[in-house]
This record gives structure tokens, C-alpha cells and sequence, in this order.
């Protein structure tokens, strides 16, 4: 039977979500500790890969089981790493597919710009605090279905760079010092979210105009795009999925 899990994760100790040689993987913990709790060769399937010290609040797994022994989820956070959990387990249908089932994704990128040690490794500390207002100018730019080929990693084995951003926000508190940007679309290319957050910093510093966002995306390269925001203050927060997938 497959089964979802959902499950989080402090991603500052790994090279991201998925496994690879000589690095250590956000994926390969959870398939080792599902193999040692089910006794068998657990592989696992991601919502999709997350990059080197990037987080996830709400992200989701599927895998193949015969059987889910009593107390799951206490029996695995038993086993698994401190820095990642399981939060729930729902039985789906066969064809259910932690991917490609999805029907949408959210991020949210934390900044803030007073030291804090309780914020290291988990929101990105600018010293300089940029224009919000005019970022705030530039995310209609960002809005509907487009080709965001400009935001992507390249030499990225992807179809197509198609991808439709559903909302967008920044929220500034500069009574506290920090600053949350907020986004939710069908899919997102790798590096996405950090191209976008450091482009928009670039127009916050004034070395670009907001109207600039339209003209980067519409020229589709990567060098007219602002230096990635850094990984840490990246969070995956929601996945969402046809409820049907559910309904066993």
C-alpha cells in the first residue's frame, strides 16, 4: 500500500533533499530510518528537491509498505536525526505521487537585519535594509502562468520553465528588524525562490528599478538576475493536494 508522509526538516546539516554520492541527503536519512523501523528496502519519493541548507516546515514523502506498525510516527522520530520529523501518515491511492500529484507549493523566505543568534541559520541577516517599497512595486511582475527560465539553475534537466506563481507578498515589520516574502505556484525551478528574493533585493538597493523585474523575466537569462538570496532563510510551507488522492 503507499502511504504520505508529512515531514520536517532543518536542512542546515545537509546538501538538500536528494541522494547523492559522498554528500549527506535530507532523503537518504528518511529511507534509512523507514528501512530500519519496516525491516525492509524503504525508497522514497519527495514533494521535490530542496536545496543545500534550505528547510522545510510542511513537505511531504511517499513510499510502499505492506505493513505500518503501531505507533508510527513516535517509533520513527525515535530513529530519525533530531533536525528532521514525521508530523503524519495518511494511506492513498496507488497512483497517488508525492510530486507529481501536487498542486501547488509555498515558500516563505526570512530576512532579518538585527543580530540575533537565535536567528542564525534560519533567516538570511542583512546589515543594509533595502527599499521595501519599491520591492513591494515589483511583484505584480511575478504574477500568472510564464516563462521564468531566468530564475532557474542552469543546465537543469527540465521539460519546460512554464511555471504559473499564484500570489506573492512581502511583509516588513522594521520595528522588529525583519522581513518575510511570501510565494505559492503550481511548480517552482531549481534555485527559484532565491533568484527571485535576490533580485528583488537588487531593487531594493536601487541597482535595479522595479519595472526591471518585467524586463528580466520577458530576456529569460540567468545573468541578468540578481545574486541568489542565501539558502537559510528558505522555508517550504505547504504542499497542497487533490483530496481525492486521500479518499482510500
Amino acid at each position: 500500500m503507499r502511504y504520505f508522509l508529512e515531514i520536517s526538516y532543518n536542512g542546515t546539516a545537509y546538501h538538500g533533499w536528494q541522494i547523492q554520492e559522498n554528500a549527506h541527503s535530507i532523503q537518504a536519512e528518511f529511507e534509512k530510518a523507514l528501512s530500519k523501523l519496516l525491516r525492509s528496502n524503504i525508497r522514497v519519493m519527495g514533494q521535490g528537491r530542496t536545496d543545500t541548507g534550505v528547510h522545510a516546515i510542511s513537505s511531504w514523502l511517499h513510499f510502499n509498505s505492506e505493513f505500518i506498525p503501531p505507533r508510527f510516527i513516535e517509533s520513527i522520530n525515535g530513529i530519525l536525526p533530531s533536525d528532521l520529523s514525521v508530523n503524519r501518515i495518511f494511506p492513498v491511492k496507488e497512483d497517488a505521487h508525492a510530486r507529481f500529484s501536487a498542486l501547488s507549493r509555498s515558500y516563505r523566505y526570512h530576512i532579518h537585519h538585527r543580530k540575533s543568534p537565535f536567528l542564525k541559520g534560519r533567516s538570511a541577516f542583512l546589515k543594509k535594509i533595502p527599499d521595501y517599497n519599491q520591492m513591494k512595486l515589483a511583484l505584480s511582475y511575478l504574477l500568472g502562468r510564464q516563462d521564468f527560465e531566468c530564475f532557474s539553475k542552469i543546465h537543469t534537466n527540465v521539460k519546460t520553465f512554464i511555471c504559473t506563481i499564484h500570489s506573492v507578498q512581502l511583509e516588513v515589520n522594521l520595528e522588529s528588524g525583519t522581513a518575510i516574502f511570501y510565494i505559492e505556484a503550481d511548480r517552482f525551478l531549481r534555485n527559484m525562490v532565491r533568484a527571485i528574493v535576490g533580485t528583488l533585493l537588487e531593487i531594493g538597493y536601487g541597482r535595479l528599478a522595479p519595472e526591471d523585474m518585467k524586463k528580466i523575466i520577458e530576456a529569460k537569462s540567468r545573468s541578468n538576475v540578481g545574486t541568489s538570496a542565501p539558502a537559510c532563510g528558505l522555508f517550504l510551507t505547504q504542499v497542497r493536494y487533490p483530496n481525492a488522492i486521500f479518499e482510500v
